[in-house]
């Protein structure tokens, strides 16, 4: 008799040769997913190649067509999107339908807004090269690989997706081997209204088949997961040269500042840094209130917090855990914070209950405890009362993570929040900012670089194309080996008179 395979609820298995996806709470089998050879994944990609001449040979107006059918079917069918992501990954339907209401917006804009950002303009000219007309536009890279999370698994990936789509690239998907039956949702999805060549596709598996997609070949590699294993997505590519956009951990902060509506700046922080269990890499895990406020925004943290229910089913505010092994890391923050001298007010130990984990609201912890220093990815917040919001910049700002990141107040609100070293801020809100697509996302520091959604997000996955076309004899012949002595000084003497005064022009 074949031994049995013993299954914890949620881990990826392989079984053969197809990858076993379950749901993190009961253990349901949710699907299986032929795992794709890591020698098979360059082949993938070679299809890719010649689906991306053809899709990129649509145009602007082509791609947009096909981009927002593609939008509709995400939108007519959210719920069973949001029904899958329940089931696969264990995220409450409603934060599910959130979720993939702001993936809708990004795929819509990047559609109609690519020809704006990246189509063929006229560029100004400059004294010294008047003669030249100056042409710039972003043509599309080739293909892209999309390494996906599976915390996000709809969100995320479309963020950097949907872009490289619009901006005329062919996609390759890997997504969370946690989460492969949302992938493929998708992929079938944009298959139904782009049936004509496969632009974006899907491969199975393990890290070792992300580690092939990064050796790969292709074009631009975007990353979402832990900083540890953006390390190494980083030194895979980098033997082939390859680009890479890396949107790692974070340990964002939320500054409470003297003059904050301290109701609105409680439910935020609640949401902020519990939703979806606390498995968000935007999610604040840290926050700095000033000492007048302190003790009042505490109590109304802790009385919102406590109110939120746990479990798997309808109306659920908190999920499971996602990844088993993640319990082992939230248990040893909590347990560091409390043997150092830091209090639970809410929670505690015995908040960790597999595969769920009970708000807990950690006060009087060290900055230098594990539980503020390094990313936790669960339900637990860490509070410390400040001097003021000097000194709550000072200490958001001192981990070597740098992605998101809040403050609640008045007066100095956006002063104090240009000041974060990240990539992003919310006012008197949190997490706001994934959702704006006018944006760009991404971060500084252990928290990666490059940007995706927004324009920014656009040009990332386009390469800069400059153009010059001569449209006169030159007055100042620089550039030929006909120039004469004398031209040389003519050219000295004009670039004295244009550049020579110490005050900037007026223009």
């Amino acid at each position: 008799m074949a031994p049995q395979t013993t299954r914890v609820p949620g881990a990826p298995v392989i079984e053969d040769g197809r990858l076993v996806s379950t749901n993190p709470a009961t253990g349901a089998e949710v699907g299986r997913f032929p795992v794709t050879p890591p020698e098979d994944v360059a082949a993938v990609v070679a299809r890719a190649r010649e689906a991306a001449v053809w899709w990129a040979g649509l145009g602007f107006g082509g791609r947009r067509e096909r981009l927002l059918r593609w939008r509709a079917l995400l939108a007519t069918r959210i719920r069973e999107l949001a029904a899958l992501m329940n089931a696969e990954g264990g995220k409450p339907e409603v934060e599910a339908i959130v979720e993939v209401a702001a993936a809708i917006d990004h795929v819509d804009w990047s559609a109609r807004h690519a020809k704006r950002v990246l189509g063929l303009r006229r560029m100004r000219s400059r004294l010294v090269v008047l003669e030249h007309s100056a042409f710039l536009e972003y043509q599309p890279l080739g293909v892209v690989g999309v390494i996906g999370p599976w915390n996000y698994p709809v969100l995320t990936p479309l963020g950097a997706t949907a872009y490289a789509l619009a901006a005329g690239n062919a996609v390759v998907l890997k997504p969370s081997e946690y989460t492969p039956a949302v992938g493929k949702w998708l992929v079938d999805a944009f298959a139904e209204v782009v049936p004509e060549q496969p632009v974006l596709q899907a491969v199975y598996g393990l890290g070792d088949v992300g580690a092939a997609l990064c050796r790969s070949g292709v074009d631009k590699l975007a990353f979402a997961g832990s900083t540890a294993t953006a390390r190494k997505v980083m030194a895979a590519c980098a033997e082939n040269l390859t680009p890479v956009v890396i949107e790692a951990g974070g340990k964002d902060a939320m500054i409470v500042d003297a003059d904050a509506d301290l109701d609105a700046a409680a439910e935020a922080c609640v949401w902020g840094g519990l939703t979806n269990a606390g498995q968000t890499c935007i999610g604040i895990e840290r926050v700095y209130a000033v000492e007048s406020v302190y003790d009042a925004f505490v109590s109304k943290v802790v009385d919102r917090a406590s109110r939120l229910t746990v479990g798997d089913g309808d109306g659920a505010d908190i999920g499971p855990i996602t990844m088993p092994g993640q319990l082992d890391v939230i248990r040893r923050h909590i347990a560091d914070a409390l043997q150092r001298g830091g209090k639970a007010v809410l929670g505690g130990p015995h908040a960790v209950q597999p595969p769920y984990v009970k708000p807990t609201i950690l006060v009087d912890v060290p900055e230098d405890s594990a539980a503020v220093r390094e990313e936790t990815f669960g339900p637990t917040l860490t509070i410390k009362k400040v001097r003021d919001a000097e000194e709550a910049v000072r200490l958001a700002n001192a981990v070597p993570y740098g992605l998101g990141g809040a403050v609640f107040g008045r007066r100095r609100a956006l002063e104090i929040a240009r000041r974060l070293r990240s990539g992003m801020a919310a006012i008197n809100s949190t997490i706001v900012f994934v959702g704006v697509s006018t944006l760009p996302f991404g971060g500084v520091g252990d928290s990666g670089f490059g940007r995706v959604h927004g324009a920014d997000g656009l040009r990332e996955f386009a390469r800069a194309k400059a153009i010059t076309r001569r449209r006169a004899p030159s007055l100042l012949p620089t550039t030929t080996f006909d120039r004469t002595a004398r031209h040389a000084d003519l050219i000295a003497k004009a670039i004295g008179l244009i550049y020579g005064r110490p005050r900037a022009r007026r223009r």
